[in-house]
C-alpha cells in the first residue's frame, strides 16, 4: 500500500516502553511501512508536526502527556483532526471509552494479535488515503476556480477594449461564424468633433484627454442603450454601426435615434467646453448599405470591422455636417421617413463618389 502521494505509509509508534516500540516496529517495518518512534507525548506531537505521519499507534499510559491528552490535542488542530489514531490499551473497559472520547479512531488491547493489528492499520490507512485524495482534489479545484475567476476578471477588463455586442458574440457558440468574413446590410454612423485640429495645437495634453474622456463617455452611455457596435474610437472620431454582429430589425431608425440622443448629450457638453475656452462642436453622418464584416488584422492583433462604400459615405457626410448637424443619406432616409422630420440639405460632391449625393438634415423624431 502507498499513500496518495505514492510514498510508503508513515506510521508513528508512541510508547514509553522501548520493548513495546521494538515489537511494533518489527511487525510493521517488514510490511513496507516507514516507522517513526517517540518515547513520550511531547516528542510525539513534535514528530507529527515535522514528519506528518499517516497513522499513529498511541500508548495510553505515559509520563507527562498521556495518550488521551495527545489525541485530544491532535483533534483540536485542523491539520491533524482526521489523522488516524489507534490507541494501544491494556484493557477494553474504561480505557476504551476514554480513548473514543479523546478522539481515537480505533483501539487494540495489549497483548495484541499481529494479524488483527495489521488489518486495522490497513483499514485506517485506506480511509486516510481516500481523505488525502479528496483533500488534494479540493485543493486543486480551489486553485482551478481561483484561476478561472482571475481569467474571468481579466476578460472583464478586456471587454472595455471591445464593442459590447462583439464581446458578447465572442463568448457565444457563434464565435467562429461571427469572426468569419460575411456580407451584411448595416446602418453606419460617424461622429467627430469640429475645431479639433486647432484645439490640439493650443491645448495641454491633460485638457485633450479630459475632452476626449467626456466625448467618449457620452458616446459610451448610448452604445449599450441602442445596441450599437463600436467600429473605432480614434481621437475626435467615432464609428458605430448597427445590425452586425447581432442582427436587429430597426437598425436605420436606431442609428438615427442614437445620433439625436448624442446631439442632446453634446448640447450640454459644448457650452461647458466653451466656458473653458474650447471652440469645439460636433457633426454626424449616417448611411445605410451593405458592408463586408468580420475580423481583420494579423496574428496577435486584430479588429472587427465593417468595410464598404457605406462606410465611406457615412464618413464623408460627417465631414460635410455643420456643427450640431445630423446628416443622413437618401437610402437611409427612405427607411426612416415616417419616423423623422428632416430638411433637405442639398447635393454633396463627395470624395470617392462619382455622382453628387443627396443629404438630409434630421430635425427631430416625429
Amino acid at each position: 500500500m502507498t499513500t496518495a502521494t505514492g510514498r510508503p505509509p508513515r506510521i508513528l509508534v508512541v510508547d514509553d516502553v522501548p520493548e513495546n516500540v521494538r515489537l511494533l516496529e518489527a511487525v510493521l517495518a517488514p510490511r513496507g511501512y516507514d516507522v517513526l518512534t517517540a518515547g513520550d507525548g511531547v516528542e510525539a506531537l513534535r514528530l507529527v508536526e515535522s514528519e506528518q505521519p499517516d497513522l499513529i499507534l498511541l500508548d495510553v499510559l505515559m509520563p507527562g502527556l498521556d495518550g488521551y491528552a495527545v489525541c485530544s490535542r491532535l483533534r483540536e488542530n485542523d491539520d491533524t483532526a482526521v489523522l488516524p489514531v489507534i490507541m494501544v490499551t491494556s484493557s477494553v473497559g474504561s480505557e476504551k471509552t476514554k480513548a473514543i472520547e479523546a478522539g481515537a479512531d480505533d483501539f487494540i488491547p495489549k497483548p495484541f494479535n499481529h494479524d488483527e493489528l495489521l488489518t486495522r492499520v490497513r483499514s485506517l490507512l485506506r480511509i486516510k488515503r481516500y481523505h488525502d485524495t479528496i483533500k488534494e482534489l479540493n485543493r486543486t479545484l480551489e486553485e482551478r476556480v481561483a484561476a478561472q475567476v482571475a481569467e474571468l476578471e481579466r476578460l472583464r477588463r478586456l471587454r472595455r477594449f471591445l464593442s459590447p455586442q462583439l464581446a458578447d458574440a465572442l463568448g457565444s457558440d457563434e464565435e467562429a461564424s461571427v469572426l468569419a468574413s460575411h456580407r451584411r446590410e448595416v446602418a453606419m454612423l460617424f461622429a467627430d468633433l469640429r475645431g479639433w485640429t486647432s484645439f490640439v495645437d493650443t491645448a495641454e495634453p491633460e485638457e485633450l484627454m479630459r475632452v476626449l474622456g467626456e466625448f467618449h463617455g457620452a458616446v459610451g452611455r448610448l452604445v449599450k442603450d441602442f445596441d450599437a457596435t463600436v467600429g473605432f474610437l480614434e481621437g475626435d472620431g467615432v464609428q458605430l454601426f448597427f445590425n452586425d454582429p447581432i442582427e436587429i430589425p430597426d437598425a436605420p431608425l436606431r442609428a438615427v435615434r442614437l445620433a439625436l440622443a448624442l446631439r442632446e448629450e453634446m448640447a450640454e457638453l459644448i457650452p461647458l467646453w466653451r466656458k473653458r475656452g474650447y471652440e469645439l462642436d460636433f457633426g454626424v453622418g449616417l448611411a445605410l448599405g451593405y458592408a463586408t464584416c468580420g475580423e481583420v488584422g494579423f496574428e496577435g492583433r486584430s479588429d472587427y470591422a465593417a468595410i464598404g462604400s457605406v462606410t465611406n459615405l457615412a464618413s464623408r457626410l460627417a465631414d460635410e455636417a455643420a456643427g450640431g448637424q445630423v446628416l443622413i443619406a437618401q437610402r437611409l432616409y427612405a427607411e426612416v421617413e415616417s419616423a423623422v422630420e428632416v430638411e433637405h440639405a442639398g447635393e454633396f460632391t463627395l470624395k470617392g463618389f462619382r455622382k453628387p449625393v443627396s443629404g438630409y438634415s434630421v430635425v427631430a423624431l416625429r
